[in-house]
């Protein structure tokens, strides 16, 4: 049996797990026709990943799957710990309360009910296609379309697109058809990785916690509501073929209280942490995301969410240029952007690793007499990491042509009331491209050529009031925008829709220059720049 279609989809996504699941339907909502093929059958139903932050709580907000989600999580309520040998705190990291982005700072799921709630809202668009049990054998890019070769429980067949994405994982077949090569950084560490369900309903205090002992590292985390993890290093003089054994795992857990007669193991396995990543992440019309692009230690528990930093990242630039409303070579800046970002996330995971992975007494001495010295503090007793910034790309520019200060960090997001309604700003706007502004007057500088371009690319104006908001302001509730604003002497920002800051302007004409430059950045073509303003999005949002 031979499956074929002359239809040309937009894009096609290899592999749909999280990253493949979130790009789904981050361009199926866009309402871009997409197909996801999927090599496996059915959804794996065992536990991986287990953690996500603040920010990728606000991509699920994006994705319009954010109740669904919360319904599946645990939030940390207290800190992340690491004890010595002897029990003793080494640092202690705050995990509590909310984050930047309005979301719990951390949250801990099992996968198979995150997935089931992705694929759910990812298979509802109308726009969207998923078809399991489909390996893709082949791909030939073209000028203007890839053609793919599949082959599956439909039989064999062929698949165009415009664009092909390989979320794939880490033997990504599409990296395969790619001539990019890696950085590996050389980190090897094995870890059995033991998921359990407890039978018994109990308070885990802290939730999550590190064991640094010489004689065992082992981490001890949520694996979601009902569950916990353990995960023990692997030891020199052990096999990893005598380590992933379901003796092995009874027999390590033992002393932490847990037998067959209290506790159910879902899953054991013995995973390889390694830290590299893609040097190129985009070859034409084929794009690599998640795994596919770069693997790290688990230590930060950054791994799902880079891919998730990165679906967003590169789901609203493949909007723009599937739509013609910017230059294909927009698509580069995905490239220079995730992967100095996610360098950081490697760096700083390297970083703990090379802590916790101490098995040498002495060594082991010597740093927990640091980190006690330290006082508990993780920005005294943990190695330095460079901050979370985007690389270059899509960020304001200074006069000399270099990128502005402080732009391509993370943006916050807080309540706010718009028209007697209180919530977070992205359910009140819907995410896209947002201008915020200290009050309506930065926006009289906007001319009709800058209205029409910020309408045509879907962004909002949000013009935002200390007290007294006009009926279509915006009322910092919270206080959490405008003394942020003033205190840098900011009278508009402009955030982009994975929400990082692309730039700040002091006054209405900094504003004017400021989209001006956004409109340089994405290449737009003259027409679309040129075309009669969609009014809708501005003036619902602004009265302006």
């Amino acid at each position: 049996m031979s499956r074929s279609s002359s239809k040309v989809y937009d894009v096609a996504i290899v592999g749909f797990g999280p990253v493949g699941q979130m790009l789904s339907l981050l361009l199926g909502r866009a309402g871009h026709d997409v197909v996801a093929l999927e090599r496996w059958p059915s959804p794996y139903d065992l536990p991986r990943a287990v953690h996500f932050d603040h920010e990728i709580g606000r991509i699920f907000q994006a994705a319009g799957v954010a109740e669904e989600v919360r319904a599946v999580t645990d939030p940390v309520p207290d800190h992340y710990e690491w004890r010595n040998a002897a029990g003793e705190p080494l640092v202690r990291i705050d995990w509590s309360g909310n984050g930047l982005s309005g979301w719990p700072t951390a949250s801990f799921f099992c996968q198979p009910q995150l997935e089931a709630v992705l694929a759910k809202a990812a298979e509802s668009q109308p726009t969207v296609t998923v078809r399991r049990g489909c390996e893709v054998t082949d791909l030939q890019p073209g000028d203007e379309t890839v053609r793919l070769t599949t082959n599956g429980t439909d039989g064999a067949g062929e698949v165009r697109a415009r664009y092909v994405i390989g979320a794939d994982g880490a033997n990504s077949f599409v990296r395969s058809g790619m001539a990019t090569s890696v950085t590996d950084l050389g980190f090897f560490y094995d870890w059995l990785i033991v998921d359990t369900q407890p039978h018994e309903q109990a308070e885990w205090s802290p939730m999550n916690w590190q064991l640094c002992d010489p004689e065992r590292p082992t981490t001890i985390v949520s694996g979601g509501p009902g569950r916990r993890r353990w995960e023990f290093l692997r030891l020199p003089h052990e096999s990893i073929e005598e380590l992933n054994t379901l003796e092995a795992a009874w027999r390590l857990l033992e002393p932490w209280g847990r037998t067959p007669e209290n506790t159910t193991i879902e899953r054991h396995t013995v995973y390889t942490f390694q830290a590299r990543w893609v040097d190129r992440w985009r070859e034409g019309r084929l794009i690599l995301a998640g795994d596919a692009a770069h693997q790290m230690p688990p230590f930060a528990g950054q791994g799902m969410c880079s891919g998730m930093r990165d679906a967003i990242n590169l789901a609203w630039k493949l909007d723009l240029v599937l739509d013609g409303r910017a230059a294909p070579d927009l698509l580069d800046t995905y490239t220079s952007e995730r992967s100095e970002h996610v360098q950081h996330a490697i760096g700083m995971s390297m970083a703990l690793g090379q802590v916790i992975c101490v098995l040498d007494p002495d060594d082991a001495a010597a740093r927990d007499a640091r980190m006690i010295a330290a006082g508990g503090d993780p920005r005294t007793a943990l190695p330095p990491t460079p901050p979370p910034v985007l690389g270059d790309g899509v960020l304001q520019r200074g006069p000399d042509g270099t990128r502005a200060p402080n732009v391509g960090h993370l943006a916050p997001q807080y309540q706010v009331t718009h028209q007697g309604r209180t919530a977070l700003l992205d359910d009140l706007i819907g995410g896209g491209f947002a201008i915020l502004t200290d009050g309506a007057t930065p926006l009289d500088a906007l001319d009709a050529t800058d209205r029409a371009f910020l309408s045509g690319i879907g962004a909002r104006l949000v013009a935002l009031y200390e007290h007294d908001a006009p009926v279509d302001g915006y009322l910092d509730t919270t206080g959490g925008y405008l003394p942020h604003m003033r205190e840098h002497g900011h009278a508009a920002a402009v955030v982009r829709p994975d929400f990082y800051l692309f730039g700040a302007a002091t006054d209405g004409p900094g504003l004017r220059d400021l989209v001006g430059q956004l409109r340089e950045q994405l290449q737009q073509p003259a027409a679309t720049a040129d075309r009669t303003p969609a009014p809708a999005p501005l003036t619902s949002v602004t009265g302006q």
